[in-house]
Protein backbone atom coordinates (compact mmCIF):
# COMPACT_ATOMS: atom_id res chain seq x y z
CA UNK A 1 0.00 0.00 0.00
CA UNK A 2 1.71 3.01 -0.80
CA UNK A 3 0.65 6.94 -1.31
CA UNK A 4 2.83 9.51 -3.21
CA UNK A 5 2.78 13.47 -3.55
CA UNK A 6 3.88 15.37 -6.01
CA UNK A 7 3.51 18.66 -7.83
CA UNK A 8 5.16 20.68 -5.42
CA UNK A 9 7.29 23.54 -5.68
CA UNK A 10 8.73 26.87 -5.39
CA UNK A 11 6.01 29.36 -6.88
CA UNK A 12 4.95 33.46 -6.02
CA UNK A 13 2.40 34.67 -4.11
CA UNK A 14 -0.69 34.70 -5.90
CA UNK A 15 0.65 31.40 -8.15
CA UNK A 16 -0.48 28.39 -8.50
CA UNK A 17 0.62 24.67 -8.44
CA UNK A 18 -1.68 21.44 -8.76
CA UNK A 19 -0.45 18.56 -6.37
CA UNK A 20 -1.06 14.76 -7.35
CA UNK A 21 -1.77 11.88 -4.80
CA UNK A 22 -0.64 8.84 -6.75
CA UNK A 23 -2.21 5.39 -4.78
CA UNK A 24 -1.21 1.70 -5.36
CA UNK A 25 -1.91 -1.45 -3.36
CA UNK A 26 -5.47 -0.72 -2.54
CA UNK A 27 -9.02 0.03 -4.26
CA UNK A 28 -8.60 3.82 -3.75
CA UNK A 29 -12.35 4.14 -4.48
CA UNK A 30 -13.39 2.93 -1.01
CA UNK A 31 -11.08 5.38 0.70
CA UNK A 32 -11.16 9.13 1.80
CA UNK A 33 -8.03 10.47 0.88
CA UNK A 34 -7.23 13.69 2.97
CA UNK A 35 -4.40 16.19 2.56
CA UNK A 36 -2.09 17.95 5.49
CA UNK A 37 0.58 20.35 5.87
CA UNK A 38 3.39 21.05 8.05
CA UNK A 39 5.40 24.19 8.11
CA UNK A 40 9.14 24.24 10.02
CA UNK A 41 8.22 24.29 13.74
CA UNK A 42 4.66 24.33 13.41
CA UNK A 43 1.86 21.73 14.01
CA UNK A 44 0.42 19.27 11.09
CA UNK A 45 -3.10 21.10 9.76
CA UNK A 46 -5.29 19.41 8.03
CA UNK A 47 -5.82 21.24 4.56
CA UNK A 48 -8.77 18.92 2.93
CA UNK A 49 -10.36 15.96 2.38
CA UNK A 50 -12.55 13.95 -0.43
CA UNK A 51 -14.54 11.17 0.67
CA UNK A 52 -14.23 7.46 -0.61
CA UNK A 53 -17.04 4.82 -1.00
CA UNK A 54 -17.53 3.73 2.46
CA UNK A 55 -15.39 6.57 4.04
CA UNK A 56 -16.40 8.72 7.08
CA UNK A 57 -17.56 12.16 5.05
CA UNK A 58 -19.20 10.58 2.11
CA UNK A 59 -18.87 9.65 -1.45
CA UNK A 60 -17.61 12.52 -3.34
CA UNK A 61 -17.96 15.09 -0.49
CA UNK A 62 -15.53 17.42 0.55
CA UNK A 63 -13.59 19.07 3.47
CA UNK A 64 -11.71 22.19 3.19
CA UNK A 65 -10.00 24.12 6.31
CA UNK A 66 -10.96 27.76 6.20
CA UNK A 67 -7.70 28.49 5.63
CA UNK A 68 -8.07 27.05 1.71
CA UNK A 69 -11.36 27.71 1.58
CA UNK A 70 -12.01 29.16 -1.78
CA UNK A 71 -8.57 28.73 -2.95
CA UNK A 72 -7.70 24.99 -2.90
CA UNK A 73 -9.51 22.53 -4.79
CA UNK A 74 -9.61 18.58 -4.39
CA UNK A 75 -10.82 16.02 -6.75
CA UNK A 76 -10.32 12.45 -7.03
CA UNK A 77 -10.01 10.22 -10.44
CA UNK A 78 -10.57 6.51 -9.38
CA UNK A 79 -9.36 5.12 -12.44
CA UNK A 80 -6.28 6.80 -12.25
CA UNK A 81 -5.86 5.92 -8.52
CA UNK A 82 -5.27 9.54 -7.98
CA UNK A 83 -6.13 12.51 -5.73
CA UNK A 84 -5.39 15.92 -6.87
CA UNK A 85 -5.24 19.26 -5.09
CA UNK A 86 -5.48 22.19 -7.12
CA UNK A 87 -3.83 25.11 -5.19
CA UNK A 88 -4.45 28.95 -6.47
CA UNK A 89 -3.60 32.23 -4.93
CA UNK A 90 -1.17 31.25 -2.94
CA UNK A 91 0.19 32.96 -0.34
CA UNK A 92 3.68 32.79 2.14
CA UNK A 93 1.94 31.15 5.23
CA UNK A 94 0.99 27.86 2.24
CA UNK A 95 4.41 27.05 2.28
CA UNK A 96 4.77 23.53 4.09
CA UNK A 97 5.05 20.00 3.10
CA UNK A 98 1.90 18.61 2.05
CA UNK A 99 1.21 15.17 2.38
CA UNK A 100 -1.62 13.03 0.91
CA UNK A 101 -3.09 10.00 3.61
CA UNK A 102 -6.24 7.36 3.75
CA UNK A 103 -7.23 9.62 6.48
CA UNK A 104 -9.55 13.08 7.03
CA UNK A 105 -9.45 16.31 8.76
CA UNK A 106 -10.82 17.74 10.64
CA UNK A 107 -10.74 14.48 13.01
CA UNK A 108 -8.13 12.58 11.57
CA UNK A 109 -8.71 9.09 12.96
CA UNK A 110 -4.61 8.45 13.03
CA UNK A 111 -5.00 4.87 11.57
CA UNK A 112 -4.41 6.25 7.65
CA UNK A 113 -1.38 5.07 6.04
CA UNK A 114 0.19 8.50 4.77
CA UNK A 115 2.98 9.01 1.71
CA UNK A 116 5.76 10.75 1.36
CA UNK A 117 5.48 14.58 0.97
CA UNK A 118 5.64 17.20 -1.24
CA UNK A 119 7.53 20.79 -0.87
CA UNK A 120 5.30 24.11 -1.46
CA UNK A 121 7.02 27.07 -0.67
CA UNK A 122 5.56 30.44 -2.05
CA UNK A 123 7.74 33.08 -2.04
CA UNK A 124 6.57 37.07 -1.13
Amino acid sequence: VQLQASGGGLVQSGGSLRLSCATSGFTMDYYDIGWFRQAPGKEREGVSCVGGTDGRIGDGRTYYADSVKGRFTVSRDNAKSTVYLQLNSLKPEDTAVYYCATDCPPRPTGRGIWGQGTQVTVSS
